[in-house]
């Protein structure tokens, strides 16, 4: 069920993920592609990712990702939004 403003806590499958830039990209189980840029790969703490991975994610209001960890990992603890 979505509500309009409340914080999404999903699992996905990483698509990819390029160490260099160390943004990426993941499935949903419904089959959507969602993003994630640097920051939000630098705040979970993670050293890499690997193609198959099932991951938990955090998406915010807008639907982007906000947080990821390992799906058998807490994810890390949600930061103050900008108003």
């Amino acid at each position: 069920m979505e509500i309009a403003g409340t914080v999404h806590f999903v699992q996905a499958t990483v698509r990819e993920f390029d160490a260099a830039s160390r943004a990426g990209s993941v499935f949903l189980d419904d089959g959507t592609v969602c993003p994630f840029g640097p920051e939000v790969f630098a705040a979970s703490g993670l050293r890499l990712l690997r193609r198959g991975q099932r991951v938990a994610i955090r998406r915010g209001p807008s639907g982007a990702i906000a947080a990821l960890a390992l799906a058998t990992l807490p994810l890390p603890p949600e930061q103050e939004r900008e108003r």
